[in-house]
């Protein structure tokens, strides 16, 4: 399928091997862009799921629980990390882009992108939207969001995504263009147009306790910790929403969401454990819904200490991991086996390289090469997330099967992730879904905040310099799947399974994407949501 060009003048017409992504125009324009990039997931129909059947209604509020932030939560979108605070954002807000399903950006409140021959330089063209007060979504509004969120003086999460971005050289072209400058090449820059948390406000916007955003929702009233009360955009961009209202309810126990889902309290109950979803799946009772490939779980082995500083070890480690036993005993068989890689069904995974499976007397001999026969060592865990003190149970008895010896050490789950990224030796690691390309420059490049494997390799960081070089998205996929290759044979992480990520609604609730893993476009939206 052929991609939608845009209208915007930018010197001489690139050639199609560096044309990139633009989607042009309303919303017809936009569903066919987005279908051929992200597997059709802005098509403006119901969204395939449970109990999708029949012509979407108008009117009635849902009540949806989540876990909550406590008192001293707020609705800046820019301070958003729990995925109450995200939920509710993506109903107030927009962002210039989403991700799909695959994890492939699709355009949001813009129209479409593209770069010059130096891929040093964007030009994104804004469709037509308003706020909630009538304003229209400005160039300007555009600027002022990202520099805000990159102000050094805040801590908003979506800071480090903007980075390659030099906001200073940046400017608005005309109302509804914005030429970005990089810092430098960077082929994947739309990532950073859906980055988690760049949303856009309007110009000058810094206090939200009554926000005005571009959102389908607007604002109805709010009590901190409790509950948050929106109402239908009549006016919205992509069209208004079936419901009248939704209300996004705290309920931080997930005894609490489910108790109240039965009860008829709320019709949506967010993150339900496998154990609840297990006893109520097919009953008849709620719909429970099963976001594929959400959360990568494992284990993350500094690469730079002993005795995981020998890629030896690493690999030995890989192949006494029996995959299907974590998955089944750790998250109660809700998820897929993985294989060391990261961004299982996503775009640019390499999923062409065999499956690694078992092989304890292979992982003997790799252990005698290095050693590190009779090694112990010491795992790090935290009840941090679903699964991570059974995970380490788990693999302690696999590895006790080829002469490893596992202490598992349980710390404060409050603190966990601080802990790990510098601490220890091997330790419980997860991941919620983000594309190839930022898991890669977020955690495994020498400079990454993040790095928690420790993992520095100059031709590495070479070779996704050379990924971001290189317009040809033919060419990218193939340097990815090298890159991917050498962190299969070597790399600190072991990836042992994708969890799934549970919801449940009641029967009644219609339009409820089963497709989108959480933090993706189609995740908690609501605007697409009606009651039957």
């Amino acid at each position: 399928m052929s991609r939608t060009t845009s209208p915007i003048p930018f010197g001489d017409r690139l050639p199609a091997s560096r044309r990139v992504f633009l989607a042009a125009g309303g919303a017809g324009a936009l569903a066919l862009a987005a279908g051929c990039a992200a597997g059709g997931s802005a098509d403006p129909g119901p969204h395939p799921g449970a109990g999708n059947e029949g012509t979407p209604r108008r009117g009635g509020r849902l009540r949806a629980a989540f876990p909550g932030g406590g008192a001293n939560e707020n609705l800046d979108p820019h301070q958003a990390n729990l995925f109450v605070e995200v939920a509710r954002a993506k109903a107030l807000f927009d962002k210039l882009a989403d991700y799909g399903a695959d994890l492939a950006p699709v355009p949001r409140l813009a129209a479409g992108w593209e770069a010059d021959q130096s891929l040093a330089t964007w030009r994104v063209r804004l469709r037509r939207a308003a706020f909630h007060d009538g304003r229209p979504v400005t160039a300007e509004d555009v600027l002022y969001s990202f520099r805000r969120i990159a102000d050094p003086k805040r801590a908003f999460r979506a800071k480090a995504s903007l980075e390659p971005i030099d906001l200073a050289a940046s400017r608005a072209l005309d109302p509804a263009t914005v030429e970005f400058r990089l810092k430098r090449p960077y082929a994947e820059f739309a990532n950073t147009l859906a980055a988690f948390g760049a949303y856009i406000v309007p110009k000058d916007a810094d206090a939200f306790e009554r926000p005005v955003g571009s959102g389908p929702f607007t604002f109805g009233s709010f009590k901190p910790g409790s509950s948050l009360v929106l109402r239908r955009n009549d006016r919205y961009w992509e069209g208004a929403p079936h419901l009248d209202e939704v209300e996004f309810v705290v309920a931080a126990e997930e005894s609490a969401r489910t108790n109240a889902l039965l009860g008829g309290q709320v019709e949506y109950a967010h993150e339900l454990n496998p154990a609840t979803a297990r006893v109520h799946e097919g009953k008849g009772r709620i719909t429970v819904v099963r976001l594929r490939n959400s959360a990568m779980q494992g284990f993350v082995m500094k690469t730079d200490r002993p005795p995981f500083d020998d890629p030896r070890v690493r690999q030995a480690f890989f192949l006494i991991a029996d995959r299907r036993q974590l998955v089944d005993g750790a998250l109660s068989g809700a998820g897929e086996v993985g294989n060391d890689l990261f961004g299982k069904g996503y775009r640019y995974y390499a999923a062409g390289l065999p499956q690694r499976t078992r092989d304890l007397t292979r992982a003997r001999a790799l252990l005698r090469e290095a050693g590190a026969e009779a090694l112990r060592v010491t795992l790090d865990t935290a009840p941090a997330a679903t699964g991570f003190v059974e995970a380490a149970g788990i693999f302690k008895e696999q590895a006790a099967e080829a002469g490893v010896t596992i202490d598992v050490r349980i710390g404060n789950k409050d603190t966990y992730w601080k802990d790990i990224l510098t601490g220890g030796t091997i330790a419980s690691y997860r991941s919620g879904a983000m594309p190839i390309e930022a898991h890669v420059s977020q955690r495994l490049l020498t400079d990454s905040t993040t790095n928690a494997s420790r993992w520095r390799v100059k031709d590495f960081d070479d070779l996704y310099q050379q990924i971001q070089s290189t317009s040809d998205e033919t060419l990218r996929t193939a340097l990815y799947e090298r890159m991917q290759r050498r962190l299969h044979a070597e790399g600190g992480f072991l990836i042992w399974g994708f969890a799934d990520w549970i919801v449940a609604t009641a029967n009644r609730v219609r339009g409820v994407s089963v497709t989108a893993p959480a933090n993706t476009l189609d995740w908690a939206r609501f605007d697409r949501v009606w009651l039957a």
